[in-house]
Order: C-alpha cells, then sequence, then structure tokens
C-alpha cells in the first residue's frame, strides 16, 4: 500500500508503556526514539512488542521546527528529532524542509515561508523537528 504521508520512518519497536486504553509506542530509529500514543488495541491488532519492526509515519504538516540541535525544555512534544537540514523548497505562502538524521532517515515538515526565513532553515544549518506522539501512526508490514 502507498500512503500520501511524506515521512515513513523504519525502526524497531524499543518499549512499550502499555494503559487501561492508549500506550506509548517507542520506535527506535539509531541516533533517536520516536514515541507513538496509540491504542492499546491497535497494539494489540498490529502484534506489536518489543524487537518488532515497525514504521513511524507522520504527515508532513504534522512536524514543526526549531533552529539548533538543542532539545527544547518545557514543551509537551514528545518527539524532537535533531538533523540537518537537507533540503528548503519554498512555495508561495508555504514550504517544505527535510532534515536528515545522522543515519540517513530524512523528516520533512510543511511550514510558511515566514517561518523557514524566522528560524534561518537553509541546508547545511542543524534543526529539530517536533512532532506530537498522538500525530504519530505506527505501521507493521
Amino acid at each position: 500500500m502507498k500512503i500520501s504521508a511524506r515521512n515513513q520512518l523504519k525502526g524497531t519497536v524499543s518499549a512499550i508503556a502499555e494503559g487501561a486504553v492508549n500506550g506509548v509506542v517507542s520506535i527506535d530509529l539509531g541516533s533517536t526514539v520516536v514515541k507513538a500514543d496509540i491504542t492499546m488495541e491497535a497494539i494489540n491488532d498490529l502484534g506489536l512488542k518489543e524487537g518488532t519492526d515497525a514504521m513511524a509515519i507522520i504527515k508532513a504538516s504534522n512536524v514543526m521546527f526549531a533552529a539548533g540541535s538543542e532539545r527544547i525544555q518545557g514543551i509537551s512534544a514528545r518527539n524532537q528529532i535533531a538533523g540537518t537540514v537537507a533540503s528548503v523548497k519554498k512555495g508561495a505562502v508555504n514550504g517544505h524542509v527535510a532534515i536528515e538524521t545522522p543515519e540517513g532517515a530524512r523528516i520533512m515538515g510543511s511550514i510558511t515561508n515566514e517561518a523557514i526565513e524566522d528560524l534561518g532553515l537553509a541546508e547545511g544549518a542543524t534543526a529539530l523537528a517536533i512532532v506530537k506522539s498522538t500525530d504519530v501512526i505506527v505501521g507493521v508490514e
């Protein structure tokens, strides 16, 4: 199946924190771990357990950016993925920014051109991709 979400990050389930209704699935990508807050029903239906190969799927419109590579303190978003800006493509009002992690995974986000300029996001700059755990979909083959 092909899907329209730009970000399909392959990794391995490293932990599952089970709750009564939802659980938090940690997917290890190498240099970082992406957390997904999904239902326990989905965790069971997908057969997720530690060591399972899984994919973190994130729509580009759900990705925020911050300049630099230092984790931001005092923010509720669980996923702060550090990387280097690999590409910036501006449109009329919005643009697409892609950062690349040390392992080569790419995370693309759609933000305003004004934000791109204000943050100084240009190829080669360091940046954080920020994603709420509730915006991460988990997929398995």
